[in-house]
């Protein structure tokens, strides 16, 4: 992987500016372009090593709930499944697992009734019934970054 690349993934994992111009703060830190940075970036998202770029928070402090959610899954029914999820915008993540409970997701919303209400929805919409809702008991931060 070119250099460029690298420094650009090492610095935007935990210091993405929070400006009009990111990606001119973020050339003018790494002595590129803002057009450099766009493009390098552009081409990571297109080869799939950036997935996404978006802000992580602090549900609690938003007074917001979170929880994790775990449903088995025919195969046959699990594109109309993910879909369904993937509608709902508390969704931050939806991952399938090689386990019985083969679909895990995220889920954030303003209070509990509501992700148990959706819950509830999303397997009258699939015929999918076995969803765990699985809210965290205690919360444990961990600042993961990957030196590339």
């Amino acid at each position: 992987m070119e250099t460029k690349y690298r420094k650009i993934l090492n610095e935007i994992q935990s210091d993405f500016p929070i400006s009009s111009r990111p990606y001119r703060d973020l050339g003018d830190k790494l002595h590129m372009t803002e057009e450099e940075v766009l493009d390098a970036v552009k081409r990571l998202k297109e080869k799939g090593v950036i997935r996404r770029i978006g802000g992580n928070f602090q549900t609690s402090r938003l007074d917001f709930v979170s929880t994790l959610c775990a449903a088995r899954v025919p195969e046959e029914k699990i594109d109309r499944f993910v879909e369904t999820v993937n509608a709902y915008p508390g969704v931050t993540h939806n991952y399938l697992r090689a386990h019985s409970y083969n679909i895990w997701f995220t889920f954030i919303a303003e209070e509990m009734g509501i992700i148990e209400d959706a819950l509830e929805t999303i397997g009258r919409k699939t015929g999918v019934t076995e969803i765990l809702n699985l809210p965290a008991e205690e919360m444990f931060k961990i600042k993961v970054d990957f030196a590339v």
